[in-house]
């Protein structure tokens, strides 16, 4: 049995349950396994765990990359509100976004360090991302792009917590309410200068 089916079955156990909630025994049951079979590939838990999270990093920041550098018929307003409403789709049907999301949150506390030094690598290297984007709209805005970029981050973080906590329901009541005061909030004076004209 390779590593990949390891892999793919610990992902979904680490998703659904957390680090403390998944076994190495469980992971075996659902590959078709002995436990013992795990240790061919992996030192133990721990390394099978950071093994995934490095992969899920990895698949995360494309799926950001693919996202900003395509529909580009959508306008700002569009596709800024449109990533932020689809991140709730895709937590519920991709494993990887899950596994992050939960992961980011409530992380083993034995590796609690290790965990968060990537975590922080990950959220640093999309700001960076969402500035780079934001920088060629930056007459679209009434404040500094930076702003922008980090206020759109602390929008996704509340709404990963109410995705995390709450659920679905919740999640879309939180952005429907908190996106609108955002969007009034770093364009209004544009939006007032078009009007006057």
């Amino acid at each position: 049995m390779s590593a990949s089916n390891i892999k793919k079955a610990a992902l979904i156990q680490f998703a659904k349950n957390g680090y403390d909630g998944t076994s190495l025994a469980t992971i075996a049951k659902d590959v078709g396994i002995k436990k013992q079979s795990i240790y061919a590939h992996f030192a133990g838990k721990d390394e099978l765990y950071f093994t995934i999270l490095e992969e899920v990093i990895i698949d995360e920041k494309q799926y950001l990359q693919d996202y900003f550098s395509s529909y580009h018929t959508l306008s700002l307003h569009d596709k800024l509100f449109q990533f932020l409403s689809d991140y709730g789709k895709r937590y519920e049907t991709h494993p990887s976004t899950m596994f992050l999301l939960r992961n980011a949150f409530l992380p083993p506390s034995h590796l609690y360090e290790q965990m968060m030094e990537k975590v922080y690598q990950y959220l640093d290297g999309i700001e960076l991302l969402l500035f780079q984007y934001l920088e060629a709209q930056r007459t679209a805005f009434q404040v500094s792009v930076e702003e922008v970029a980090i206020s759109y981050i602390a929008l996704i973080d509340s709404l990963q917590i109410e995705l995390l906590y709450s659920g679905r329901d919740r999640f879309q009541r939180r952005l429907h309410a908190s996106w609108n005061i955002f969007w009034r909030g770093i364009t209004v004076q544009k939006e007032e200068e078009h009007k006057n004209e």
